[in-house]
């Protein structure tokens, strides 16, 4: 292929989708991926109506079924240059009150289903490889009700890191991408405040100047990321005091 290509996960909706247009846009072959066939199909729609330079193909498959991944993934024609894994979920517990069950559909999606995804290309994995993971500045400080969305995030970081080592040697590119709050269908049912809430098309570009300057980590709005930063260098008893603070808990 001669137009630079990008496989994205999660793109019928939120930053998957606004990757998927803006790549199109700028003459990339996408791979949207996703699990709701109709969406990936409005999408492409969009893409014809707007007359966009590039191409957005659709790729319908669940992340956490490691036989479609493998069926749909294993079996491209090609792999694109940029991979960027993007499909997630959320869900809250409620006063500490843990739900196994809850925080394994999390760990499916998040993790496993990135797992699952990695597994499926990574033998054709090439120096011109650049593989981008959807983490969280979620999993910088512990966040109340937030168990098993930031330990989701928090193993994504640690794999992202460790095999940016590892794949060093094949001279693959590894990123982990770190958003605040970003305006989507999934934060849409966050029943509280979410300081610096940004755009779809906000985290878009961030992302994708990240990606051009094969940037390891891609954390915005930087306000809000960098805060987040500084108060994990503190010791954790001042730590949980400060989120605390900020969301009302008492100790």
């Amino acid at each position: 292929m001669n137009a630079q290509s990008v496989l994205i996960t999660g793109a019928s909706s939120g930053i998957g989708k606004q990757l998927a247009i803006d790549y199109a846009k700028e003459g990339w072959h996408v791979f949207a991926c996703g699990q709701n066939e109709e969406k990936l199909n409005q999408l492409i729609e969009a893409e014809t109506t707007d007359r966009r330079q590039g191409l957005i193909e659709p790729l319908v498959f669940d992340v956490t079924n490691a036989d479609e991944v493998q069926t749909v993934l294993g079996t491209l024609t090609w792999l694109p240059e940029l991979i960027i894994l993007n499909a997630g979920t959320c869900e809250y517990i409620e006063n500490g009150w843990v739900d196994a069950a809850l925080f394994r559909r999390v760990f499916d999606v998040n993790v496993f289903g990135t797992l699952n995804c990695i597994e499926a290309m990574q033998s054709r994995f090439t120096a011109n490889t650049h593989l981008a993971l959807m983490g969280s500045t979620a999993c910088y400080v512990p966040l109340p009700r937030a168990e098993a969305y930031g330990a989701s995030k928090a193993a994504c970081a640690y794999i992202a890191h460790t095999l940016a080592i590892d794949l060093a040697n094949r001279g693959v590119t590894v990123s982990l991408i770190s958003p605040g709050f970003v305006k989507t269908p999934l934060t849409d049912k966050n029943d509280f405040a979410m300081p610096l809430l940004v755009s779809p098309e906000y985290a878009s570009e961030k992302i994708r100047q990240g990606i051009g300057k094969k940037k390891r980590e891609i954390h915005f709005p930087r306000r809000f990321s960098l805060f987040m930063k500084m108060l994990a260098l503190l010791p954790l008893n001042i730590q949980l005091a400060a989120i605390k603070r900020m969301t009302g808990k008492t100790a």
